[in-house]
């Protein structure tokens, strides 16, 4: 599976880092304007926040919360619809890899756009039946904590610690079955054109009597993604240290409020673009992988291979011509 998906990225990268980075580009630069917009309304505040003879209210501090909430909540939306927009793009060009045949960025761009909102919902409840109830059981475990310790029961916090400790490991596998059992929902909306609630059916019915198979391929491909993303970005954050460790106009009093924002700023700058090249293999190559398993599995238990050689032997003509007449 991981030598088929580096296969076919080798091979159709045109297309999956075209899509892949006019998304999450502009995604980027979105967030960087806002980011750009938000420092040049907060810099006066900034400089007052940082005065060392100022001791800032509660009052000064709600604009800089407000920015920063207002920039997480645009940075969810923004790039989850990158997200879903490049998770349907995979099994799109998946689907011409698998036959043979060639694929523009055009083809690919209209036929991920047009299941997008499909592809949204498919997501949006694979995360819900699988993590709610960890976070579920997460969320009472902290508010009894703060209860209790609110209460001046400290000799409760302990053990209530050691049952959510349990309860935590009790929920998980509970919720990494279900994480894999639907795994393969976002490739069927694709390669089915089914719907958000029939893609996560078809998921169960696919990984059935294969749960391990899929868990093992599934959680190596994004580790694999994960590790091979973190080297990327690690020169990059390495590179914004470097202003602040070697810094010649050093004379003791620290910086300035203005110093402060252009520095945060270039590592700001620096991040976003550390983190869209890692996003361009690390949502890339997952999601083959989980396509190339969501064939294999049609292979083995719906007998597909013969469907799809009948395909590519008529692909092959039409790109190829006749194949030449047999010397008897």
């Amino acid at each position: 599976m991981l030598s088929g998906a580096f296969a076919t990225l080798g091979r159709y990268w045109k297309p999956l880092v075209g899509v892949a980075l006019t998304l999450f580009g502009a995604a980027t630069l979105v967030m960087g304007a806002a980011v750009a917009v938000a420092f040049a309304a907060l810099a006066a505040e900034w400089d007052t926040l940082t005065s060392s003879s100022h001791s800032p209210g509660a009052s000064e501090l709600v604009p800089f919360g407000v920015a920063f909430g207002a920039l997480m909540l645009l940075g969810v939306i923004v790039y989850l619809l990158a997200s879903a927009v490049v998770q349907a793009a995979v099994p799109v060009v998946l689907q011409e890899a698998v036959l043979g045949r060639p694929i523009r960025f055009g083809a690919v761009w209209s036929r991920a756009w047009s299941r997008v909102w499909a592809m949204i919902g498919t997501v949006f409840l694979v995360g819900l039946i699988g993590f709610v109830p960890m976070a579920l059981f997460l969320a009472a475990f902290v508010g009894l904590m703060v209860y209790l310790a609110s209460m001046g029961d400290a000799d409760g916090v302990l053990p209530l610690m050691w049952i959510g400790v349990v309860g935590t490991l009790a929920v998980g596998p509970v919720a990494v079955w279900l994480w894999v059992k639907f795994s393969l929902a976002p490739t069927t909306v694709i390669f089915e054109e089914q719907r958000p609630a029939a893609a996560l059916r078809r998921s169960a019915h696919l990984v059935r009597d294969s749960w391990w198979r899929v868990f093992g391929v599934t959680l190596l491909a994004y580790t694999l993604a994960s590790m091979i993303g973190y080297m990327i970005q690690l020169p990059f954050q390495l590179a914004g240290m470097l202003p602040g460790i070697f810094d010649p106009a050093d004379t003791g009093s620290g910086p300035s409020g203005g110093e402060l924002i252009a520095l945060f700023g270039g590592l700001f700058a620096l991040s976003l673009v550390s983190q869209l090249i890692a996003q361009l293999f690390s949502s890339v190559f997952p999601p083959l992988v989980v396509g190339l398993l969501y064939v294999d599995r049609r292979i083995r238990t719906e007998n597909l291979a013969p469907v799809l050689a009948e395909a590519a032997a008529r692909t092959l003509p039409e790109q190829y011509g006749p194949p030449p007449p047999a010397h008897g």
